[in-house]
């Protein structure tokens, strides 16, 4: 019985645990990563990519372009009437987000769900509060204690923007899932979820025509489809008037070119320049440098990260209350009650099922005194015993047998598997049969 208890309290466990399981993978597997080459990429037409707004943009007059180096896309962002759209600041160097202080008033930045540290190393006064298990559309103004005053989003209306919440100084909308920066010169915001932009949900509610605002107030925007960690950017800092201090170079390791007349550069024409790359100089960062800045160990668990914290309590909470149900079912309330059957069923079906029960609980030890008793009850009716009568004495007089052989089949012989129940159960047939036919003789 110990092992069927056992039982009763590890199956309903086991089956709520591995649910659990499949769950919280499947949600890991299915969620898109911003680490993916896929997640918004203006050249995936499925799934997380963003050719559904490339599209879009491109048909209400947007000139898009498509480019996957940092300091490529902050070079075409400094020249102003643009629009930045990073959908993965987290891949983004820290040093080139600390550029992002270079751009000028005329040009937009839009991050897509930054982490806090992607937030300091572009010096915003953003804070990343908590975060949703999955995105939630809602109102410009649900969820929040100020009015939306952010015009792209109230012309949207609801839209799915409500995953991860920020806080910041200026206007917030979405319930914290879109802010505005003033931290910067460039127009700056910030939104916790990459769901308006997506191919598979970009025609939901109003994320259209909230991305299509977002993104499309410029003639120009410059699409960053940039998924890893690139390395540090190599900075000009042994250029006259540089140093300590000294503002970073907007096109350290571009390949584009923003010379001009008037620049100056180190001897020996070490100026960049079309197709040409300047030299490191000493004190420059070196690409090994950039590479330890995107160790995975710096990056954590991404599954621990892509959950809230009163997920994890959620998920304890529901598997502490499995186990005290699974535990309170598998008690027993007491004996079993006999009840009076609501049909007649023949003698030999009740046997068999019975039977087929017995074995099913392989308690021979039971069964076999269940057929013990019942033979006793047989022989003392039989041979017509008071209550107070040695039956193994009279049975052993009765056929002139040895007393410790009768004692051994009706008392004391061990049962401890099927294969000995079966010969008990011919040993007590044997001599009951004996008794019965001994009589007879008499």
């Amino acid at each position: 019985m110990t092992r069927r208890r056992r039982h009763r309290i590890l199956v309903p466990v086991a089956v709520t645990l591995a649910l659990l399981l499949i769950t919280g993978v499947t949600y890991a597997i299915e969620e898109p990563d911003p680490a993916a080459d896929t997640y918004l990429s203006p050249a995936v037409t499925t799934g997380a990519g963003g050719s559904t707004l490339d599209n879009a943009l491109r048909a209400s007059g947007v000139t898009v372009r498509h480019l996957t180096k940092t300091s490529d896309a902050l070079v075409e962002a400094y020249r102003g009437n643009a629009t930045l759209f990073i959908p993965a600041p987290e891949a983004i160097h820290p040093e080139y987000l600390r550029m992002l202080e270079l751009l000028p008033p005329t040009t937009r930045v839009v991050l897509v769900a930054p982490g806090s540290p992607a937030l300091r190393a572009a010096g915003l006064s953003v804070t990343a509060e908590s975060r949703r298990w999955t995105t939630k559309a809602v109102g410009p103004d649900a969820e929040q204690n100020r009015p939306c005053l952010i015009n792209e989003a109230r012309e949207a209306g609801t839209a799915a923007a409500l995953r991860q919440r920020y806080d910041a100084p200026g206007p917030v909308c979405y319930g914290h899932g879109l802010v505005r920066a003033y931290d910067l010169n460039a127009e700056t915001l910030v939104i916790g979820a990459g769901d308006p932009f997506r191919n598979d949900r970009i025609r939901e509610h109003g994320n259209q025509r909230l991305a299509i605002g977002l993104l499309g107030t410029r003639t120009r925007m410059i699409w960053l489809d940039r998924h890893r960690m690139e390395p540090a950017p190599l900075y000009a800092s042994s250029r006259p008037g540089g140093g300590p201090g000294a503002p970073p170079s907007l096109y350290p390791d571009s390949d584009i070119s923003t010379s001009g007349p008037g620049d100056s550069g180190p001897p020996g024409g070490d100026q960049p320049g079309p197709g040409r790359t300047r030299s490191p100089q000493p004190g420059d960062s070196t690409p090994e440098a950039g590479n330890q800045a995107a160790s995975p160990s710096d990056r954590g668990n991404p599954l621990l990260a892509a959950f809230p914290a009163w997920f994890w309590a959620m998920l304890v909470l529901l598997a502490a209350a499995a186990l005290t149900t699974a535990l309170w079912r598998a008690r027993r309330l007491g004996p079993p009650v006999v009840e009076p059957l609501p049909v007649t069923v023949r003698a030999h079906e009740t046997v068999l099922g019975r039977g087929r029960l017995y074995r099913r609980a392989r308690d021979a030890p039971h069964s076999a005194e269940i057929l013990r008793v019942a033979a006793r009850e047989r022989l003392a009716r039989r041979l017509r015993l008071a209550p107070d009568t040695d039956l193994v004495s009279a049975v052993a007089a009765h056929l002139r047998a040895d007393e410790r052989e009768i004692r051994r089949v009706l008392y004391d012989a061990e049962v401890p598997d099927d294969r000995t129940l079966v010969w008990l159960a011919r040993a007590l047939h044997d001599l009951t049969t004996a008794v019965t036919h001994e009589g007879d003789n008499r």
